[in-house]
Formats: structure tokens, C-alpha cells, sequence
């Protein structure tokens, strides 16, 4: 099983790498892995070095080295975090909202027009907006499928909200709709085309010519929504996280 280790651990990075790009680097060892790689954990905003289990100290740094202005680039263009607290602004489905925190009033988030109103102690504060985006996701996203599914005259089993880093929604066998509440913070053109493309999966399990065709009746421009998740689909994992976790 692969497994991570925290930089600058193993090797030190610091005889190749500035201290900024160290903390963005993450080592993963992999038994599987062949030879030395990078690639972009745009939701966990960092770079992640695969490495075969039995690569020594000074060939990872060579190749890092030799990969430090490729590092440098993608470093550069990794979304910042997206702390939620008093002042941030969030968009719902399209609209923004404010959060403003109180200490008065009793615990809890409540919608106030554009302003997401948020009271209790304050390290509590991001959890609880994340609490009730969850539940927002679920009302909106879970309502949104019963919607497209009856236009396709094929109802989903049920729908299930989870927070994947590398897709957006799936579809079971068993007609079971797996979506991101992370949804509920895309334009709503974005969400409904990932809700159609999952709900045409209960028609065709595959991703066929009808397939398409199926996906095209239920929303309009789908092209157009698969690019904006393909440009900001990163900035929805960065709402609420920091470096390497929540």
C-alpha cells in the first residue's frame, strides 16, 4: 500500500528546493511505481512526488533537481486556500454570500439573504458553514436529480453526497447517484450538467454516442459547464481546507 510522508522527512529536499516549494511537496511511495514522478494535487494544493519504495536519497534529489522549474510553474498556479470565516464570500449555486460571524445567539447558520449568518465560538465556524453547505447540497443537488431524472423517466434508486478529489459524481449498478457536495458551490449550469451525466447513466452505463445525445437532452451547452469545472474545479476543493487536509 502506498503511503505519504510529511516533507521535508525523507530525502532533504532543502539541498535542492527553496522552503516554500518544500512545504507544498508530498512523497508518496508506491510499490508499484516504476520510476520517479510529480504530478498536481490541485485539491490538497500541493505537488506530490511518486517514488518506487527502493530509490535512494540521491536519486529523488537529482530528479527533483532536475524538475525544479516544472515544480516552481505548477506551484505558482495552485489555487490558494479558502478559509471560511467572518468576511469570506462564498457562491451558492451562483449566488454570493457573505459569512458574518456573532458570538451572541445561540449556535447555528442561518441564511439571511446574502449573508450567511454564523453564531457561536469561532473555531467552531468553519465547520459549521461546511455543516450546513452539506445540507444545503443535499436539499438543492438531491432535488435537482429527482427534477432531471423525471425528465428521463428513469428515477435514481437514491443519492449520496460525499467529498471526492477526483470526480465530481458517479453511478452505480444498482441506479445509486454518488454527487460532491462540493457541487453546491459551482453556478448552477455546472451542477445540473454533473447531475444529468450521472442521471443519463441510468439509461446507458457507458459513455456511447447515445450516451451524449441523452446528456445533451437534459441540459443545454454542455461543453461549455465540463470547461468551467476543468478551469475551477480545483477552487472547490480549496473552500474550507488547508494544506493537506480540512
Amino acid at each position: 500500500m502506498a503511503r505519504f510522508l510529511e516533507p521535508p522527512s525523507d530525502p532533504d529536499l532543502g539541498q535542492v528546493l527553496d522552503t516554500a516549494l518544500i512545504e507544498k511537496i508530498r512523497h508518496r511511495i508506491s510499490p508499484r511505481a516504476r520510476r520517479m514522478s510529480l504530478r498536481v494535487d490541485a485539491a490538497a494544493g500541493a505537488i506530490v512526488l511518486v517514488r518506487p519504495r527502493r530509490v535512494g536519497s540521491s536519486l529523488v534529489l537529482k530528479f527533483v533537481a532536475q524538475q525544479r522549474r516544472w515544480i516552481e510553474r505548477q506551484v505558482a498556479a495552485l489555487p490558494t486556500a479558502a478559509p471560511l470565516c467572518d468576511g469570506s464570500l462564498i457562491s451558492m449555486l451562483g449566488t454570493d454570500l457573505t459569512i458574518r460571524h456573532s458570538l451572541a445567539g445561540r449556535a447555528g447558520v442561518r441564511r439571511d439573504g446574502e449573508t450567511l449568518m454564523v453564531s457561536g465560538a469561532v473555531e467552531h465556524l468553519a465547520r459549521r458553514v461546511r455543516d450546513w453547505l452539506k445540507i444545503e447540497a443535499k436539499r438543492e443537488l438531491g432535488a435537482m436529480v429527482r427534477d432531471v431524472a423525471a425528465t428521463l423517466g428513469r428515477p435514481a434508486r437514491r443519492v449520496i453526497f460525499r467529498d471526492p478529489k477526483s470526480r465530481w459524481g458517479s453511478c452505480g449498478p444498482d441506479g445509486t447517484i454518488s454527487l460532491s457536495w462540493r457541487l453546491v458551490l459551482a453556478p448552477v449550469r455546472v451542477a445540473r450538467y454533473v447531475v444529468a451525466h450521472e442521471v443519463a447513466h441510468l439509461k446507458h452505463m457507458n459513455h456511447s454516442l447515445a450516451f451524449w445525445r441523452t446528456v445533451d437532452m437534459l441540459v443545454d451547452d454542455r461543453k461549455a459547464a465540463r470547461a468551467w469545472l476543468r478551469t475551477n474545479g480545483a477552487i472547490l476543493h480549496r473552500f474550507g481546507r488547508t494544506l493537506g487536509g480540512d
